[in-house]
């Protein structure tokens, strides 16, 4: 009974998501048209983000585990753990005044209608490329320096093996801070990998605890930065409060 439960909730996101990405949809590319609208754009995108998580059921309780302070005037590389699709919403949520720009796969372009959306709205990486993964660089630089910040999951999506806490993380998102000085937020998302899990017949509804761990200043290099993250989120996972 609880697996066909299950088949009928994520019939549901099909649903749900169909019809949001239309709604929201034409107005992103309207105001994605011009990159000087794109704060525009980006207010849809948050209303997507806020339709998929609650109509699928999902809150969340931040727990802020720094005193450091976010700038509104400031880009910043945005970083978590990644364990289901509803951690992607999670971002656009929890920053209302700094227009996001997601680092995605390629492949999420063939996705009917929502592809068409994410082409323009992120900067997309073939991670079997080198020279795609190398312009990704370039391409980010160019959106920061149009006010937007970055969303990286620096482990490189979502690992096969479940009993993993948390996979290695990749350079991207730290070297990109660190060759920009753009400072690095720090976030752990914990529960999403049992709540909502790739397994189709798995999951239910309930509140999600987002620890909002530090703010990373790109001081350090590039290797003691991954360390740190690596570490700051880990510890989270393994010892939420």
């Amino acid at each position: 009974m609880n697996k066909i439960l299950n088949y009928i909730w994520r019939g549901w996101m099909v649903i749900l998501g169909t019809v949001l990405t239309i709604v929201m949809g034409i107005p992103v590319l309207l105001f994605s048209i011009r990159k000087e609208h794109y704060k525009y754009a980006y207010k849809f995108i948050r209303m997507w983000c806020f339709g998929m998580f609650y109509g699928m059921g999902f809150r969340y309780e931040l727990k802020n585990l720094t005193a450091k302070k976010i700038d509104k005037s400031m880009q910043y590389v945005f970083i978590s753990n990644h364990t289901s699709i509803m951690d992607v919403m999670l971002p656009c949520i929890l920053m209302p005044h700094h227009p996001l720009c997601y680092v995605g796969k390629k492949e999420l372009v063939n996705i009917p209608i929502f592809g068409i959306i994410y082409k323009r709205i992120c900067v997309m990486v073939d991670r079997k490329s080198a020279k795609s993964r190398a312009d990704v660089y370039r391409r980010c630089a160019e959106r920061m320096e149009e006010g937007d910040s970055i969303v990286i999951f620096p482990e490189g999506g979502v690992s096969d093996d479940t009993s993993i806490v948390l996979d290695e993380f990749k350079d991207g998102a730290f070297t990109l801070a660190y060759k920009h000085h753009s400072p690095i937020l720090v976030f752990t998302f914990v529960g999403l990998k049992e709540m909502f899990p790739f397994d189709y017949s798995k999951g239910y509804p309930g509140k999600v605890q987002v620890y909002f761990n530090e703010i990373l200043e790109p001081v350090e290099s590039v290797a003691a930065l991954k360390t740190r993250a690596h570490a700051e989120i880990k510890n989270t996972l393994q010892n939420p409060l």
